[in-house]
């Protein structure tokens, strides 16, 4: 249940992630989860473990992680265009 539970606040940050930049993830939900779940690996190496958390994640760092990897993501997208 853990598990499921963590890919469900994945999708969520990921898809926060994509409405706060405005710009879409190549795989649709799976791209969100996978944004989610490395941006908040991402957000609390940068930015520490602080907010309220859930899943076993921060909530703000995951977002800010999550928005610094959309955003990377599609600009690489973009230039191999």
């Amino acid at each position: 249940m853990q598990t499921l539970w963590v890919l469900l606040i994945g999708g969520v940050i990921g898809i926060i992630a994509g409405a706060l930049t405005n710009r879409n993830l190549p795989m649709g939900w799976v791209g969100n989860i996978l944004a989610g779940l490395a941006g908040a690996w991402l957000g609390e190496m940068l930015f520490g473990t602080w907010g309220p958390q859930d899943a076993t994640a921060s909530i703000f760092p995951a977002v800010f992680g999550a928005v610094i990897l959309v955003v990377t993501v599609s600009i690489i997208l973009k230039l191999t265009k």
